[in-house]
């Protein structure tokens, strides 16, 4: 923050607006020095300040937009030659920045996948070379068989990989468990499926998927020791939140995150003051020892019997690994930041959508998609079952080419994570043929969303089989 008297403010001008997200500080800073007055930096206050919804740091956008802040910056203050070679060192810096950042978001975006297909790749080229020369002996496979095969079934692992969660943000060994078991019974059963003629061994194929995962696992091992990768806790579905408040505050609290689908969360309250007001674990003074008996890892403050200097005094003394919240008194919300490099989280009356979860919106894709094909190969079948042909497969194109989804909201607009224009509604009807109140539909909007999961898509497209050509 910056204070100073209104008579600067007014002699020198308000922010520009030009500078919008970066660099109107240091605008407003030097203009207020070029006016004959001196800036004072304060370093000794303490504030809490939550990542927003600002630029996301390293981006490509984040790079043109600071970098762009500057460039006005020069061509404001400085004129002539010495204002055209700042501009031309900040374009080139643009540019440098800018592929670096492309590299490092590609790296990040397909870094982990790329490495795992060399894994498994390796792993069942390594397990073929043991399986032919040391276990059945001087075994020749066909060549063109296995250029073929091996690919394949990499692309294969990849997939159940991806659908399974894998490279979802946070890592848990399970995922990584769950993706290997779910390869492996679509490897294998796709390889049962093949002709006599073109099978090699099972064998290679099994100990080339163990393999896979041992080499796999230790990589991911490597990566957080190197803080590469990020990990979800073992004990984060078990996590132990306690709330700093008043007993009728940690009521509203609790009661918040009942609504919001985490009320297994909360092991109970601690006084915010130093008197007993009710059933509590302990008071505001026992917080470290209680922290460490309870192995607590999240604490959410109540601002209503705290003041903030308190509240930041105590979050200041917390270990590492223990992340705080805040509710205000009043509101219907709990906000908190553990990082200074990702966006703020929150947890509000009906945030906890199902359909928000990244496996289940893939998997959402994937049935529109593989529903799309089979309506397209059954083409022959499904001009005696639409009475609107025409405007049936112009949906079915519409939703394999992602500009439309099978099933969606009927109340629109909504608070509800997004999705794309539907063919049916959470009612089981075209849009146009809802008649129920908003009220109903956005009760219904919120049934979907909070359960989704394919089988709840099924349904509805079941449902509504006849009203896809709407």
């Amino acid at each position: 923050f910056m204070m100073m008297p209104k008579k600067i403010l007014d002699e020198v001008g308000d922010f520009d607006e030009q500078f919008f997200m970066y660099g109107e500080d240091v605008d407003l800073s030097y203009r207020i020095q070029k006016a004959g007055y001196k800036n004072y930096y304060f370093a000794d206050s303490t504030i809490i300040h939550f990542k927003g919804e600002s630029t996301k740091r390293g981006s490509l956008n984040y790079v043109r937009m600071f970098y762009k802040a500057m460039s006005l910056f020069v061509k404001k203050h400085y004129s002539g030659t010495k204002a055209g070679i700042y501009i031309f060192f900040i374009q080139a810096a643009i540019l440098m920045r800018a592929l670096f950042s492309a590299i490092g978001h590609l790296l990040k975006k397909i870094g982990l996948p790329v490495l795992d297909a060399i894994i498994i790749l390796t792993s069942l080229w390594l397990t073929k070379f043991f399986w032919s020369n040391y276990i059945k002996g001087e075994t020749n496979y066909s060549p063109n068989v296995i250029l073929i095969a091996f690919p394949v079934f990499t692309a294969i692992f990849l997939l159940a990989a991806y659908y399974t969660g894998l490279y979802d943000k946070g890592y848990k060994q399970s995922q990584l468990v769950r993706s290997t078991l779910v390869a492996a019974l679509i490897i294998l059963s796709t390889y049962a499926l093949l002709p006599e003629s073109v099978r090699f061994s099972r064998g290679i194929l099994v100990l080339g998927i163990a393999l896979s995962y041992i080499l796999m696992n230790i990589m991911r091992r490597l990566f957080i020791k190197w803080q590469y990768l990020e990990t979800i806790p073992k004990d984060y579905e078990r996590q132990q939140t306690i709330v700093v408040a008043g007993e009728k505050d940690y009521k509203a609290i609790t009661s918040l995150m009942q609504q919001a689908g985490m009320p297994e969360k909360v092991l109970g309250r601690i006084e915010s003051g130093l008197t007993q007001t009710g059933p509590s674990l302990g008071k505001i003074n026992q917080l470290p020892s209680l922290v460490k008996k309870y192995s607590v890892n999240e604490i959410i403050f109540c601002e209503n019997g705290l003041s903030f200097k308190e509240i930041i005094n105590i979050v200041k003394t917390l270990p590492t690994g223990i992340y705080s919240k805040f509710h205000s008194a009043g509101s219907s919300s709990i906000v908190g930041s553990n990082s200074s490099k990702e966006k703020g989280d929150y947890v509000a009356v009906g945030n906890n959508y199902n359909i928000a979860n990244p496996v289940q919106r893939r998997n959402k894709r994937l049935l529109d998609i593989l529903l799309s094909m089979f309506f397209i190969i059954g083409f022959p079948v499904f001009i005696f079952l639409q009475k609107k042909i025409t405007k049936f497969y112009k949906n079915v194109f519409d939703v394999l080419f992602a500009k439309k989804t099978w099933v969606g909201y009927a109340a629109m607009p909504n608070s509800f994570p997004a999705l794309k224009t539907p063919v049916l509604t959470s009612t089981s009807l075209p849009s146009q043929l809802n008649e129920l109140p908003v009220e109903a539909l956005l009760k219904s909007d919120e049934w979907y969303a909070t359960g989704y999961s394919v089988l709840t898509d099924l349904k509805k497209i079941n449902r509504g089989f006849k009203f896809l050509c709407y």
